[in-house]
């Protein structure tokens, strides 16, 4: 039902005209797959990025891991989790994946400063089914994963993780943006120049 606040048949054309637009641009916003490892994870400083409504739309799909092995280590001085992009070394590394539209890819991509310092790559991550009885599911999704690429190879000499947690046992807390050194730049601490 269509109410008329004195604009008679023709307003009434244009709501639904314009009713129709906005659910037919809905249907059509493109999703994506995204496997998340680290600050972006549920419970971690960054996931607001992923519950924000006005960032757009995201929702978690299931956990999952990497179906190729990959080193994800903690590092620089602030205690930033990196998945380094060489495949075949390392772990099947553990984390989320969510669907996600343009607007919320395109957050992620600034976050992750892509493509000058994190890499978005799609590859294989098999779902981790969350009942017992599904333990040996082999489905697989094609998904963005946020690599570091140009790499200090000194960073393979770290500690590899399956899986990334902030207050971890492994005793180097993330420290978020706001509390870090102005000016200080990351990439130098990890990639080569």
């Amino acid at each position: 039902m269509i109410v008329r606040a004195g604009g008679g048949r023709r307003n009434t054309c244009i709501v639904r005209v314009q009713i129709k637009f906005m659910i037919l641009s809905w249907q059509t916003i493109k999703k994506h797959l995204v496997f998340v490892y680290g600050t972006l994870k549920r419970g971690e400083p960054n996931h607001s990025y992923l519950q924000v409504k006005d960032n757009g739309y995201a929702k978690f799909v299931s956990q999952g891991k990497t179906v190729e092995k990959y080193p994800l280590v903690i590092a620089s001085k602030y205690n930033i989790p990196f998945l380094l992009y060489n495949p075949g070394v390392g772990k099947n590394v553990k984390g989320e994946i969510y669907e996600v539209d343009d607007h919320v890819l395109s957050q992620l991509d600034i976050l992750e400063n892509h493509p000058s310092f994190y890499v978005r790559e799609t590859e294989s991550v098999q779902i981790i089914p969350q009942k017992e009885e599904n333990n040996d599911s082999k489905e697989e999704l094609k998904c963005w994963i946020y690599f570091l690429k140009h790499f200090k190879p000194s960073l393979l000499s770290m500690p590899f993780l399956v899986e990334y947690q902030s207050e971890g046992n492994h005793a180097q807390p993330y420290l978020p943006p706001h509390k870090r050194t102005p000016g200080y730049q990351v990439k130098n601490d990890v990639l080569i120049q």
